[in-house]
């Protein structure tokens, strides 16, 4: 085993949505930085990631936190919340609490916890304002938290203005393209004390040709959306984790 084992869990921020490689699979800002930090330390790394798209803060916790402490990682990264914000129904206090949780599993376990914020979108989103103040809302009472606690490690990615551009954006305008997960990977890398590559910061962007626009956007992307709501469905019903185990990831050779 190695000498770092990172495992992340989550929802579709964590698992990568978004960031989809030529063959379908998606990518996504962890598996950049387990890369990025295998190649600053010159030594594989162990990784994991058992975040699944859809995921509410609470089934995060409950489903995905104790698989991952059993395989005894090093460091846990957790994020959630995103698509609990969606619903107004929701208090902050909740979804605040269940990262106290994972603080607290990280402590019994001897685990380094890794938070990271997801970056705002709603500037281009429906309900914007309504999004903007839970963002903030969430934000603030996750740092209360974590105040007397410089051990863990941020890489808060809400107060982040330039990542609201719609460039750092896919077409559903909810989840990051691989512009806006290298950017949060560089951030993360930071945290963790190791220089990003400069390019990962503002990588060139995507041609805006494959935007949707006007009534086809609420047609492909916020009817689906409305349709799981009402059905009590989610995206990520019957989804295995993308890697439910460790997997080795080797130093790119220069």
């Amino acid at each position: 085993m190695h000498e770092i084992r990172y495992v992340a869990i989550g929802d579709s921020f964590s698992e990568g949505v978004g960031d989809e490689l030529p063959d379908g699979t998606v990518r996504g800002w962890a598996d950049l930085t387990a890369l990025g930090w295998a190649n600053a330390l010159g030594t594989p790394i162990s990784y994991a990631n058992l975040a699944i798209r859809g995921k509410l803060a609470r089934p995060i916790v409950e489903e995905q936190l104790e698989p991952a402490l059993a395989l005894h990682p090093t460091h846990l990264s957790f994020n959630g919340g995103g698509n609990d914000m969606l619903r107004p129904r929701t208090t902050i206090e909740s979804i605040a609490d269940a990262f106290s949780t994972v603080l607290r599993r990280c402590d019994e376990e001897g685990v380094r916890l890794v938070l990271l914020s997801g970056a705002n979108p709603s500037a281009q989103l429906p309900f914007r304002s309504l999004i903007q103040r839970r963002g903030d809302e969430l934000s603030r009472a996750v740092v209360a938290r974590i105040a007397d606690r410089p051990d863990v490690i941020r890489a808060l990615n809400w107060p982040d203005r330039e990542l609201s551009h719609p460039s750092f954006w896919s077409p559903d305008r909810l989840h990051m393209n691989a512009r806006g997960h290298h950017r949060v990977a560089a951030r993360l890398l930071g945290s963790l004390g190791h220089p990003a590559p400069g390019e990962w910061w503002s990588m060139p962007a995507q041609s805006p040709a494959d935007a949707v626009r006007g009534l086809a956007y609420y047609r492909e992307h916020v009817g689906p959306w409305v349709r799981r709501r009402l059905t009590g469905r989610s995206s990520g019903d019957g989804r295995a984790p993308k890697f439910g185990d460790w997997i080795t990831i080797e130093p790119a050779v220069a």
